[in-house]
């Protein structure tokens, strides 16, 4: 398959995807293709359109890549087209979801402490729009829920990793602004000493059990 025919196909899946595609999902279409020419052909087409300036670009995030918008051309979009109520993030729910990206993982109760209200309706909908999501249970009284950022969170921020979230000092906030409250630290130690012992105590078993058996 020749080079200019690739460049085309490539071009037209990132068209019409509505979500990032990764280099192994397009190598799967281009099956004469391999992984270095479909990284290449990316490069060269976000080359491209950064070359001619044109309206799109090229974006990796969320592992993958899409086009994107040129973000010179934000404010005459938003004339054009206003974000529904149902895909667009309210208040509350933008700053529970920024507590959760920087915290994570991070509890309900660790949440509402630091927002000072209660917050069940608030992550039932970032779940159900799959921003956020259960990642396991902390080790301390009533093991309460784990919840984490998803790939859908990078996808809708433009992200490729949770390493390109903002300084928390570019928004005039410091780490003693999201700081748990004593109580709750004092838990989460407790919790991750209560833990160790608990790992301690079953290695101590298993080094007695293999030498009951020697």
């Amino acid at each position: 398959m020749e080079k200019e025919q690739v460049k085309h196909i490539i071009e037209a899946m990132l068209f019409v995807s509505d979500k990032p595609l990764f280099v192994n999902e397009i190598k799967g279409v281009l099956e004469d293709a391999d992984v270095r020419q479909v990284k290449d052909t990316l490069a060269e087409l976000a080359k491209e359109y950064e070359d001619t300036n044109r309206a799109f670009r090229i974006k990796e995030m969320a592992g993958g890549y899409q086009i994107v918008t040129n973000t010179a051309l934000a404010s005459w979009l938003k004339k054009l087209y206003k974000t529904s109520g149902a895909d667009r993030l309210t208040g509350p729910s933008l700053e529970t979801l920024a507590i959760v990206a920087y915290k994570q993982p991070a509890s309900k109760p660790e949440i509402e402490a630091i927002r000072g209200v209660n917050v069940d309706g608030v992550l039932k909908t970032l779940v159900e729009k799959s921003l956020v999501r259960i990642v396991g249970r902390r080790e301390t009284v009533g093991r309460p829920i784990l919840y984490g950022t998803t790939s859908e969170f990078l996808q809708y921020f433009g992200l490729n990793s949770l390493e390109e979230l903002p300084k928390l000092e570019e928004f005039n906030i410091t780490e003693k602004d999201i700081e748990l409250p004593e109580h709750l630290r004092q838990e989460e130690d407790g919790g991750s000493q209560q833990n160790e012992s608990r790992q301690e105590e079953k290695q101590d078993e298993v080094n007695q059990s293999s030498e009951e058996n020697r």
